[in-house]
């Protein structure tokens, strides 16, 4: 019996419960395709991140990038220092890091011509988190000149609605620092948009 399906019949012939995600981990290290369920639960979610920072169009790709390299590192996944649900937002945002270069690319490009309503990507969701529906363009811009590390905390904060505790996790850093880079990205856009709004 595998480590999952012990803690999953609870030992009683209770109801069975799912399997906790790191007891899936450790059961993949003998039966691979028990990583499969990691996949199931976090595929739709990680896909949102992605889409939301580059578009859909290279969301597919990169999400699956994302579980193929947690697959490949799964048996470094260490369950004291925190949950699967950090540690694949923190792969996934490595796998954007590849793709740095297009981001900034894409949100240059918006600044100059304005978003368009139906634009394919999550960039509404950020305006809308940052009370800046009206000012795609300025917001676009000063995204594109944060620097990656203040980006990355942002988005994983606001696309992937992680807690301080996960961004730390899936970024390797104390949260004392997400905390201080939300708080320097917080005032570097409220002065861009004010200064678009005074202009």
């Amino acid at each position: 019996m595998t480590v999952a399906s012990q803690l999953a019949s609870g030992g009683r012939g209770d109801a069975i419960r799912p399997a906790s995600d790191s007891a899936v981990i450790v059961d993949s290290l003998g039966c691979p395709e028990q990583f499969g369920e990691i996949y199931r639960r976090y595929f739709s979610e990680i896909y949102a991140y992605v889409a939301g920072r580059l578009g859909r169009d290279t969301a597919d790709d990169l999400a699956a990038e994302t579980f193929l390299a947690a697959f490949r590192r799964r048996r470094s996944f260490s369950p004291e220092r925190g949950g699967v649900r950090p540690w694949l937002y923190g792969i996934a945002t490595n796998v954007v890091a590849e793709y740095r270069r297009q981001e900034s690319r894409r949100y240059r490009a918006l600044a100059k011509v304005g978003a368009d309503p139906d634009v394919d990507g999550d960039e509404d969701r950020v305006v809308d988190r940052v009370s800046a529906a009206d000012q795609r363009g300025q917001l676009a811009a000063a995204l594109a000149r944060l620097p990656a590390r203040d980006r990355d905390v942002l988005m994983l904060v606001a696309l992937g609605d992680l807690s301080y505790a996960e961004v730390a996790f899936a970024l390797s850093i104390p949260e004392g620092t997400v905390g201080s880079r939300l708080t320097r990205v917080r005032r570097t856009l409220t002065r861009a948009l004010g200064a678009g709004l005074s202009t």
